[in-house]
This record gives structure tokens, sequence and C-alpha cells, in this order.
């Protein structure tokens, strides 16, 4: 499951859950869009049920953003235990799954 927060709830999500990918996104990236289906199969991915994850809209939400340098969109970064492990701007699945590895480690 795919939860979508504001930088208001951004905080909170990092320190009530230990393992968390957030992709970053804006309603005007079609690479964005054509993303979203295949990182809502990886947050029902069973390899994945530990980690919790967030999309978090890039032009609304600045806190969020600076969080992780956000560069480019897509973009997706991995926080394990409210600390920024890894952060990339991304449109492949592979690289993702990389990510979620890593932070699983």
């Amino acid at each position: 499951m795919v939860h979508s927060i504001t930088d208001t709830e951004f905080e909170k999500q990092l320190q009530e859950n230990n393992l968390v990918i957030v992709k970053y996104y804006a309603d005007w990236c079609g690479t964005c869009k054509l993303f979203a289906p295949k990182y809502k199969r990886l947050s029902n991915d069973e390899r994945f049920t530990s980690v919790h994850f967030i999309e978090v809209n890039a032009e609304e939400n600045e806190n969020a953003r600076k969080a992780a340098g956000v560069d480019n969109l897509p973009f997706f970064a991995s926080f394990k235990n409210g600390v920024l492990l890894e952060a990339s701007a991304t449109s492949k699945e592979e690289n993702v799954v990389q990510l979620l590895d890593n932070l699983m480690k």
C-alpha cells in the first residue's frame, strides 16, 4: 500500500516506521504517472512487507523535498530509522528494487 502524505505528516512517518521509501512526483510529470503502477505493485510485493511506501508531491511539500535533496522527477529516497540512506532520480524499476534491497540490509 502506498501512502500519499504532505509535509505535516512526513517527519512523523519517518519516526514511526523504521524502513521507508519515498517516491517524489509532480502532477505534470508524465514519467511519474507511468511509474505509479510499478510503485504500487512493489508496495504489495511480499519481499518488501517491512518497508513503508510513501509518495509526496514534490512541488507542494518543500520540507519533504529538501529532506532528500530532490533534483529531478521521479525521485526516490530511502530512509532507515529516520535517516536518509540513499536517493536517486530514476524511472527504472530495477533501480528502485535496488534501493529497497539496500534499505533492508
